[in-house]
């Protein structure tokens, strides 16, 4: 089988590293997928301008993905992910919208029939895979690292339209990070928003909200930061030297993408990992159970 691999417009231009790191985990645990060159932005940019807009948008690309004979789509991004179940959910159940996406397709000569799955990297791994093939896949067990798991706000969310795991409590990156032999680490918080929805409206506010969950990550003494969105990593990464300066505190705090933390467990090396592109640089961390090369 398959699969369609949905990237997005943050993740080429940002947050390549997570690109990387998925392909080579992809290909370890044995996923066939393809890339489709026709997929554009999902839309999520012009939500806050208009819903139908941003939807029409995720619609045309799970058209794209249907007329290329795919049916199941693994995605990378948070924000595409909700985009697309959310434009799928209402084509499925909300007649006007349908009447809409049917006469907008249809003016760019294509159609959606409904057919096509979608489901975020995370998610893929955690229900398709499982973590019982993770952990069989596994060849350096991370043993001794102490990962501190941020979800985010669009993995799980909505809840009517995604339906898995627990918002409240949830479990699904914590079953995955497990899975590669490390400690999760569970901090306050671990559960809200990174602030990375208001930085192009105010910077500074990113920032506090920021600093108030990497402050609980250093007192919770975990090794890093895992996740799986990419603008969360623009946040946590990109930026944390951003917010040290504008606090006048210190965190150091390697941030990776959970297919960063799989790759090394997969034994596959840093250099293909995309490590050299994180900002905050994990080599101290990485020594410390013991990864060199």
């Amino acid at each position: 089988m398959k699969y369609g691999l949905f990237l997005g417009c943050t993740i080429p231009s940002r947050g390549r590293a997570y690109e990387l790191s998925a392909r080579k985990v992809l290909d370890v645990l044995g996923v066939e997928y393809i890339d489709i060159q026709d997929f554009a932005c999902c839309g999520f940019p012009i939500k806050p301008a208009s819903v139908d807009a941003s939807l029409l948008c995720a619609l045309r690309n799970l058209a794209v993905a249907e007329q290329n004979g795919i049916s199941d789509l693994i995605v990378l991004c948070s924000g595409c992910t909700v985009q697309m179940t959310e434009a799928h959910h209402e084509f499925m159940h909300n007649e006007k919208f349908k009447l809409l996406g049917d006469e907008v397709l249809g003016k760019l000569g294509r159609k959606y029939n409904g057919a096509v799955k979608i489901k975020h990297f995370l998610r893929f791994l955690w229900e398709d895979i499982g973590t019982d093939k993770i952990k069989m896949s596994v060849k350096r067990p991370l043993e001794g690292l102490k990962v501190a798991p941020h979800y985010g706000c669009h993995y799980m969310k909505p809840t009517s339209v995604y339906g898995f795991d627990f918002v409240e409590d949830p479990r699904s990156l914590d079953d995955l990070v497990s899975a590669t032999g490390a400690t999760v680490v569970h901090y306050r918080n671990y559960i809200h928003c990174c602030g990375g929805t208001i930085m192009g409206i105010n910077a500074k506010s990113t920032y506090a909200i920021a600093r108030n969950k990497l402050d609980y990550v250093k007192a919770s003494s975990a090794d890093c930061i895992t996740l799986a969105c990419p603008f969360c990593g623009t946040v946590y990464d990109d930026n944390q030297k951003a917010i040290e300066e504008a606090f006048a505190v210190e965190y150091k705090i390697p941030v990776l993408f959970y297919s960063q933390l799989l790759g090394l467990a997969l034994g596959i090396p840093q250099k293909d990992l995309g490590f050299a592109l994180n900002k905050v640089k994990p080599k101290d961390m990485l020594q410390r159970v013991g990864i060199t090369e």
